[in-house]
């Protein structure tokens, strides 16, 4: 069943209103008429399975028959700072975490990140960018909600957010800790879960530390060296398995 993302303001009564781009591919595109199903999502965690009404070019009328909660969002929420990393490499986090059932992206300046965003205008054009892969993202995986993709951070700003989080820190250089261990010593997951990616080149020691005095649990990841866009892939799918989120549960 084709599915798409509706603003909560366009579903009145037991009707609503799919216009935009999303009514022209289905009339266009996907050639659907009337008494065809489709599921709808509101991005508040809500579905919505409907039968369309009328179809336009510009506006698709649909008859809505059930509401439920959405069956693709985790229970955890789990936030990622993530270091900027050059090329499209950001691209591909962000789809590849948004799949998995990261709830927010927030993208970090630090030390030595390469990629240099000059004026206002670069930032919100990259994160608009980014924000369409997450919405494309988000419809592909049947996600309730369409994580958002906020403004750079500087590292500095980044590692005093989220303190009421489980903060998770990989590095390289960390011989001690693991990301098992902090699971286990965990008793709630209820205030979600931060995680914090360096970039290509690294993290300096003065950023581990000030890390470490902020709150953040510096861990291993194994003896195997990690790209960035693999590490919070590899840690979301780690969360996801350990809070059982890679299994069906009964509605």
């Amino acid at each position: 069943m084709h599915r798409f993302f509706i603003d909560k303001q366009q579903i009145m009564n037991d009707m609503a209103l799919i216009e935009g781009e999303d009514a022209e591919h289905i009339s266009r595109v996907l050639r659907l008429r009337r008494g065809d199903a489709v599921e709808l999502c509101d991005g508040q965690g809500n579905d919505y399975e409907a039968v369309i009404e009328s179809v336009s070019k510009n506006e698709v009328e649909v008859h809505i028959e059930r509401c439920f909660p959405s069956r693709g969002e985790p229970r955890v929420k789990v936030v990622l700072y993530q270091a900027i990393p050059k090329s499209s490499k950001m691209d591909l986090i962000i789809q590849k975490c948004v799949e998995l059932g990261v709830h927010k992206v927030i993208p970090v300046i630090t030390a030595r990140t390469i990629v240099k965003l000059k004026a206002a205008r670069d930032e919100i054009h990259k994160v608009s960018r980014w924000q369409r892969i997450a919405k494309e993202a988000a419809k592909q995986s049947r996600r309730g909600i369409i994580p958002e993709v906020s403004l750079p951070v500087p590292f500095s700003q980044a590692i005093g957010q989220s303190p009421e989080m489980l903060r998770i820190f990989p590095w390289e250089k960390e011989r001690k800790a693991g990301l098992k261990g902090v699971f286990e010593a965990t008793s709630s997951w209820k205030d979600g879960i931060a995680v914090m990616v360096g970039p290509e080149g690294g993290w300096e020691e003065q950023e581990v530390e000030a890390a470490r005095d902020t709150g953040w649990n510096i861990v291993s990841l194994g003896p195997r060296i990690l790209r960035t866009e693999t590490v919070g892939m590899a840690i979301l799918s780690a969360i996801m398995f350990y809070t059982g989120e890679m299994q069906w549960t009964a509605e």
